[in-house]
């Protein structure tokens, strides 16, 4: 029964069915299933299934963002009872995420940063057109172990650097790692900055963020 349960949960983020996961998650929790197998076993394994999907190129944009909203919908149903039961997600590290000032380009990063939740990250996602001191205050707040940083602009993409200037400036360069993104970003462009990560696509982005942390190869 649970085996079937499971099964669905999966197939309900690989349809990118919020509802249907909302409900599935609602189930779960009525017959006494523990949420962070529900999460593990079921939702997660519908997350990895999309992004293989998407990575080798037989899922599109669209998709993605459908499955991390379904798993958005999925977790929030289930962390009142994970609260109860007093059980968290393991957490993989703190990630603060914002597009830089003078960018106003939301879809990648806020897909980045529901990939990442929905892989065990705690995100701070501060929005568009956020200043370098507000990313680095934030991040010092939640004791953040990256900060993503986006810009979809060549005229922004430059802010990149000032970013890890600046954490250079206030002695945080070696706490904090930098990832960047957006579609004018390029690998030199990572390797000319002294970034620490950088990513095509939001999947990636997560075998990134865990492999900065050393959580995977």
């Amino acid at each position: 029964m649970q085996t079937e349960l499971f099964q669905a949960m999966a197939q309900s983020i690989i349809d990118g069915d919020s509802d249907a996961a909302t409900d599935l998650a609602q189930q779960s929790i009525g017959q006494g299933i523990d949420p962070l197998e529900a999460i593990n076993q079921g939702f997660v394994v519908g997350v990895n299934q999309v992004g293989d999907a998407f990575a080798r190129g037989d899922a599109f944009l669209p998709e993605l963002v459908m499955a991390g909203e379904a798993m958005k919908s999925a977790v929030s149903t289930l962390e009142p009872e994970m609260e109860r039961r007093g059980t968290q997600r393991d957490v993989y590290g703190t990630v603060v995420l914002g597009t830089i000032e003078g960018d106003i380009h939301d879809i990648g990063k806020t897909l980045v940063g529901t990939m990442l939740s929905a892989s065990g990250f705690k995100v701070h996602d501060l929005g568009v057109d956020v200043p370098i001191i507000d990313l680095i205050e934030k991040a010092l707040e939640v004791k953040a172990d990256i900060i993503g940083v986006s810009a979809l602009l060549t005229t922004t993409m430059v802010r990149q650097r000032d970013v890890i200037e600046a954490l250079e400036d206030m002695n945080l360069r070696e706490k904090i790692k930098v990832m960047v993104g957006g579609a004018p970003v390029t690998r030199e462009w990572v390797a000319e900055i002294g970034a620490d990560g950088y990513s095509e696509d939001a999947i990636g982005a997560v075998q990134v963020a865990k492999q900065l942390l050393g959580g995977e190869d």
